[in-house]
């Protein structure tokens, strides 16, 4: 197995590249699949096998699957019709020879019919496909990506999370964990893991950790559904698809049912979850693009 070929999708994202680095550390020959080889390499230079892959275009199939048996699966987020969008491609990689998925899920997707993750992940069940469900909670490097401009250029926090707590957790932990199931598929087959932090904040208070961290005020801007769909949309550019998620994933924040916390980095990983602040501490340059590390706030 140590020679193994191992696929990953999304290899150019948050959890995708930290699942790359940590397969690269322990000798596995990677094939990392993005929008582009370009983009792979940019990043990997020659150290993967870069390939690209377009769920929807049959093309580009072949090429990404042949000899894979094992494989993380990440959902690009504007795919939101997956039996017709991503499933097809998977019933082609079950039948090139892939015998275990790990898949990036959502917390709570096995209640929530209505994201995507849901279908895909109803569709390995049943595949005969060795599975692991990585569901991961809301990941802090949403607040670094999707919602940069806000932070940085508007130093507000545009959710309609209400007073709502959320399990926060940090993309490299949530990476960590599908790294170990890739690394041992018989340990953990058939397994669904909820993986977050050790601690649910809500948003006012995520905003103070910032306001702390970067030495300016950040305000949490509470807006209510309707202005969220719109600022998303015309601000943030967000694809509808995307949109509509997000607005589902906050709601459920905002109905109190985003704050479960579990022990999953600690009984998988041996150790405790990256904290928010530790997060903010570490990314904080991303929300003071034009300051030097010499005149950001030290902790």
């Amino acid at each position: 197995m140590a020679n193994d070929l191992i696929l990953v999708t999304g290899a150019t994202g948050n959890v995708g590249r930290v699942v790359v680095e940590r397969l690269l550390a322990a000798g596995l020959r990677v094939r990392a699949a993005g929008r582009s080889t370009e983009s792979v390499a940019r990043i990997f230079g020659d150290r993967v096998e870069a390939v690209a892959l377009d769920f929807t275009d049959k093309a580009t199939w072949p090429a990404t699957f042949a000899g894979i048996q094992r494989m993380f699966l990440l959902r690009p987020p504007h795919l939101g019709k997956p039996k017709k969008q991503m499933i097809p491609a998977l019933e082609f990689a079950q039948q090139s020879g892939v015998e275990q998925m790990v898949f990036l899920s959502l917390q709570g997707a096995e209640k929530n019919k209505v994201v995507p993750h849901a279908a895909i992940e109803a569709w390995l069940r049943t595949s005969g496909v060795a599975w692991t469900f990585v569901r991961a909670s809301f990941f802090d490097q949403n607040l670094s990506t999707t919602h940069l401009t806000d932070i940085r250029d508007r130093d507000e926090i545009v959710v309609p999370a209400g007073r709502g707590a959320t399990a926060f957790v940090d993309a490299e932990d949530i990476a960590a964990i599908a790294a170990v199931a890739l690394l041992d598929p018989s340990a953990h087959a058939d397994t669904a893991y909820t993986v977050t932090g050790s601690e649910a904040l809500t948003y006012q208070q995520v905003a103070q950790i910032l306001t702390a961290e970067l030495g300016r005020p950040i305000r949490y801007a509470r807006p209510g559904i309707v202005r969220y769909l719109r600022h998303a949309r015309r601000t943030l550019g967000m694809p509808w698809g995307m949109v509509l998620v997000t607005a589902a994933i906050y709601t459920t924040a905002r109905l109190g049912m985003a704050a479960e916390l579990t022990d999953t980095v600690r009984t998988v990983l041996g150790r405790e979850p990256i904290r928010f602040a530790e997060f903010a501490h570490r990314e904080r340059a991303v929300w003071n693009p034009t300051q030097t590390s010499a005149d950001l706030p030290s902790t």
